[in-house]
Order: structure tokens, then sequence, then C-alpha cells
């Protein structure tokens, strides 16, 4: 089936030959998953949360992910760096291999339960186009990857153009499609992601959602502080606590999550799905030139500069709240996003004493 130029005004639902033999497939990869990660999440935790503790991680820095292979037109890079980041990406794609390598992991999105396969298609944006997804992740550059696509089919006229975002006119998502269209592009097209240290990610997500969002603080932060405030009854839900946004996080289902603090692993299913690329917040704007040099934008598109109002989490910041908050929470966190850290070569969060003093 060759694809169309442009995606489906409405959603089709069509039902894919072969459907029932992989739900009921799929349902029994379900029932094994839970206990294999389970197992791996225990074994891995304890091991790296043993290192935090005896402060092996103390000096270790996130490396930067996935980078170009070869000279870019756009940005240009010495070869003792290359190779550097050559061998961490293969660290990484064989951290991801072994995982997805074991019997019980989905092998599409087909094998996954309705309800994950329902959040990674919401999340994958459809550019016919240029044949690529994207899997989009809140709290790693999403907004600035939504202009580009716009840029890129003519909905806006630059990356540089001013006002809100809208997060859903303009943009193909997997989901509108049916099964037909979906595996088609999902075998053809150029897939990638873009990670960020998952603490980071999480504290950025809390300094905004909490701290800037209206909506979010009547939603969520009322209910939080309501559930772990004695006498909170009283919060607009602008006042929540870092603390008290972990201890949230640690008594909700992963699967209901909101996405902006869903774990990657959940949104984008680096199993069911083989992408391409994954860049990383490190280094972002190198691997997003990579990714616009790959699917042959034209020179004239660029990625976006940061907009100027935008707070970044600083490795100060980062220290400051990792420091002032509980041990127990960020331990107790860590097996929730286990599969974040280590999949995307991400070092735990270090909370010893010494470097706390610092």
């Amino acid at each position: 089936m060759q694809p169309r130029g442009s995606g489906p005004a409405e959603p089709r639902r069509a039902v894919p030959p072969g459907r029932s033999r992989l739900r009921s497939r799929g349902a029994a990869g379900a029932a094994l998953l839970p206990s294999m990660l389970m197992f791996g999440v225990i074994l891995a935790s304890s091991g790296l949360l043993l290192m935090i503790e005896r402060g092996i991680l103390a000096q270790v820095g996130p490396p930067p992910l996935h980078p170009p292979a070869g000279p870019s037109r756009r940005d240009g890079r010495d070869s003792a760096a290359e190779l550097e980041l050559e061998v961490l990406r293969d660290t990484r794609n064989r951290t991801i291999r072994t995982l997805c390598g074991q019997r019980s992991m989905p092998r599409s999105v087909w094998e996954l339960p309705p309800g994950q396969r329902r959040t990674v298609l919401r999340h994958l944006l459809v550019s016919d186009k240029y044949r690529f997804l994207y899997c989009y992740v809140p709290k790693v550059a999403c907004s600035n990857w939504k202009r580009v696509l716009k840029v890129l089919h003519g909905a806006l006229e630059s990356v540089d153009v001013k006002g809100k975002m809208d997060h859903q006119s303009d943009l193909v998502f997997l989901d509108d499609m049916n099964p037909e269209e979906i595996s088609y592009r999902l075998k053809h097209y150029y897939k990638f992601i873009f990670v960020r240290n998952p603490m980071e990610r999480l504290l950025s997500a809390y300094r905004n959602k909490f701290g800037e969002i209206k909506e979010y603080q009547l939603k969520y932060g009322v209910e939080i502080i309501r559930r772990y405030r004695k006498n909170g009854g009283n919060s607009a839900g602008d006042d929540v606590s870092f603390s008290e946004f972990l201890q949230y996080l640690l008594d909700e289902d992963v699967e209901r999550m909101n996405e902006h603090w869903m774990p990657i692993y959940n949104l984008c299913q680096p199993c069911a799905v083989r992408y391409d690329f994954i860049g990383s917040y490190e280094r972002l704007h190198a691997d997003a030139n990579h990714v616009l040099e790959h699917i042959q934008s034209p020179s004239s598109v660029r990625f976006p500069e940061r907009q100027a109002w935008y707070k970044p989490v600083t490795a100060e910041t980062l220290h400051y709240y990792l420091c002032n908050t509980q041990r127990r929470l960020i331990r107790e966190i860590l097996p929730k996003y286990i599969l974040d850290f280590s999949l995307f070569a991400y070092p735990l969060p270090n909370i010893t004493s010494e470097f706390c003093r610092h």
C-alpha cells in the first residue's frame, strides 16, 4: 500500500487481517511483561541504588547520545568527539536490543495492550511529505519540534512566529489512521525520538505546571495537597512542594499518568517501535540538525532557539531540589523511571551527603 499525501481527516478503525491472532498474542505478552519488567527493575534498581549509596556515580555526567554519522553541513565536530559519541550510542543501542530481545517483550504496536498502544500512537506525529514519524515527549523540546513540523508542511511561516503553541491543529497523529496505514508507516518511515535525563524532566514539569499553569494547579495541585498535606484544604494548588509531587508520582499508576511525567518508555514504547534515531536534550541542536539533514528538509528550516521566557533546569537547580528532598522519596521514585535511566544511558541522581554538601 502506498502512503497518501496527507493523513486522513477522520479516524478510521478497520480491523486488519490477523488482528484477532495478534490480540491474543499481545494479551499473553502483556501477562508476562509486568513480571519480567519488575524483575529487571528490582535487579537494576537495587544494584544502581547501591552505587548511589556508595557515591560511585558522584562524578558521572549524562552522556550525549546518538550523534550523526559523518560530517554535517549544519554542524562541525572533531573526530575524537565523534568516536566517543559513537561508542556511547553503541552502548545504548546494545542495551535496548538486549531488553527488547526478551521473548515476553512486544515486537510491534499490535502486541501491546490496548491502552499502551493507544498512548504510543497518540504520541507519534506523522509527516507523509518527508516520510518520518516523531514520538513527541513533553518537556523534551516537543513544542519546538511541532513548530518545525508545521513549518515543513506550510501551516506556519516560520519557527519564530510568536504566540501560544497549538498542540493539536495542523498536526497528523498516527492514531488518526487505520491499521494498514499505521503498519505501513511504522515499517517504511524514518522514526525518531528525543530523550532527557528523567529527574531533570520531572523537575522541569513540576516547575512549569505547578509554578505557572493555572489549569494544572487546579486539576492536579489541589488534589495533591489535599492528599499529602495536613490542613491543606484551602490551597489553590499553586504551592505544591517537590516532595509532595514525588509522593504523588509514587502512588500513581504509570499507565494513568499525565504525559508530562509519564516515563518516556511508556510514551514511546522503544521495543514495539524500532526507532532509527534517539536524540538527546543535552545535544538538542546538534541532534536536531542531524534529523533535519536526514529527512532532507529545506536548508532554510532550522530548529528554533529557546524561547526568551523559558526557565531552564540548570545543574545547580537540580542539585538544590535533589539535595533538599527526602532521600527516601528519591530512592523510591527511581524504579518507576529505571528503564528511562538505563535504556537511554543516564546516570542515576547523586544524593550522597558528600555531593549535597557542595
